[in-house]
C-alpha cells in the first residue's frame, strides 16, 4: 500500500514540473467573452491524468492497446490546446484512439450496428466531458466521485479490471484538484485533461457493462449527460449554432448568472453524481429501464424547471 502515498507525491511533483514548463512556454488559458474566469492561468494540468493512466499501463502491459488510444488522443489534445487544430483531425485521431479500445474490448465482434452507436456514444461522451469543463474544480471532483464509483463496483461487487487501472487516475484527480479546486485556481485541465480521462472513462465503464451485462451503469455519467444534452435541445430551439463556444449549460448560468462560487457549484455536480451513483449500485439488480427513466426524468425536470427562473434576462425557453 507504501505505493499509493509515493505515487501522490510524484504526481505533486508532476505537476509542479509542468507548471514550470508551462510557464516558460507561456502555455496560458487567456480568457474570453465565453470563459468562465477572467484571470490568465495556466492551461493543460490535466497533462496529470494521461502520467497517471500511463504509469497504470506500465504495471498492467496486457492494456496497452486502450493506453495506445489514451496517448494518441491525449497527444492531439495537448497539440489542440497550443493551436487550434481542424475538427476533422480531431475527430480522426477521436476514432482512431477509441477503434485501439474496442479492439481490446472485442467489440468489432457484435453487428456492425451496434459499433456505430458505440462510436457515436464514445466520442459524443469524450466531447461532453470536454464541454462540461468550464468552471474550476468541476472536471477533477465530478472525474473522482465516478471513478470511486467505479472502483466500488470494482472492489466490491463486479471484478471488472485491476484496481491500479482506477487508483492511479484517482490519486491523479486529487493532484489535480488541489490546483484547480479554489476560487483562483492556479491551472486548467485543458483539452488534454478532460479528453483524456472521458476516454479512460469510457473504457473502464464499457469494460463494466461488458463484463456486468448492466447497460445502466453509463448512468455514472447522468449528471454530465442530461445538462449537455439538454443544452443542445436549448441552443436547437433559440436557433444557435451548437459547434460554436456558449455559457449556457446549467453549470454555466449558476456560476456565471447567478454568482455561485466554482468550487460550490462543481461540489454539487459532483455531490448529486455521487448520490445517483449510489442508488445505481443498490439497484442495479432491478428494472434497468426503470432505473435510467427515474434518473434522467428527475434531473430534466430540475432542469427545465429551474434554468429558466436562473436565467436573468437571456432568451429562455
Amino acid at each position: 500500500m507504501i505505493l499509493y502515498p509515493f505515487l501522490l507525491l510524484v504526481f505533486f511533483g508532476v505537476m509542479l514540473l509542468y507548471f514550470k514548463i508551462a510557464d516558460h512556454y507561456n502555455i496560458i488559458d487567456k480568457p474570453n467573452e465565453r470563459s468562465s474566469h477572467t484571470e490568465v492561468t495556466i492551461r493543460g494540468g490535466g497533462v496529470i491524468f494521461t502520467f497517471a493512466i500511463v504509469c497504470a499501463v506500465v504495471l498492467h502491459p496486457q492494456y496497452w492497446l486502450p493506453g495506445l488510444g489514451l496517448l494518441a488522443i491525449s497527444v492531439i489534445s495537448f497539440i489542440d490546446d497550443r493551436i487550434t487544430l481542424s475538427s476533422k483531425i480531431r475527430v480522426v485521431v477521436h476514432i482512431a484512439a477509441v477503434t485501439l479500445m474496442f479492439a481490446y474490448l472485442n467489440i468489432f465482434e457484435t453487428p456492425f450496428y451496434v459499433c456505430i452507436a458505440l462510436y457515436i456514444i464514445s466520442i459524443g461522451i469524450i466531447n461532453m466531458y470536454n464541454f462540461m469543463d468550464g468552471i474550476n474544480g468541476i472536471t477533477g471532483a465530478y472525474t473522482l466521485v465516478v471513478l470511486a464509483g467505479l472502483q466500488y463496483v470494482n472492489l466490491k461487487g463486479e471484478a471488472f479490471i485491476e484496481a491500479d487501472l482506477i487508483w492511479l487516475p484517482m490519486l491523479a484527480s486529487v493532484a489535480f484538484l488541489f490546483f484547480n479546486f479554489r476560487k483562483r485556481a492556479k491551472c486548467f485541465a485543458g483539452d488534454v485533461g478532460s479528453v483524456a480521462i472521458a476516454f479512460w472513462i469510457v473504457f473502464l465503464l464499457f469494460r463494466l457493462i461488458q463484463v456486468s451485462g448492466h447497460w445502466a451503469y453509463i448512468l455514472f455519467l447522468s449528471v454530465y449527460g442530461v445538462d449537455a444534452v439538454l443544452t443542445i435541445v436549448h441552443r436547437l430551439i433559440l436557433k444557435q449554432n451548437i459547434f460554436k463556444a456558449h455559457r449556457l449549460h446549467f453549470y454555466q448560468i449558476l456560476a456565471n448568472e447567478r454568482k455561485l462560487l466554482h468550487v460550490i457549484v462543481a461540489a454539487c455536480y459532483a455531490f448529486v453524481q455521487f448520490i445517483i451513483i449510489a442508488f445505481i449500485v443498490l439497484y442495479i439488480n432491478a428494472s434497468e429501464w426503470i432505473i435510467f427513466i427515474t434518473i434522467t426524468t428527475s434531473l430534466a425536470i430540475i432542469y427545465i424547471v429551474f434554468k429558466p427562473k436562473l436565467m436573468k434576462g437571456k432568451s429562455s425557453f
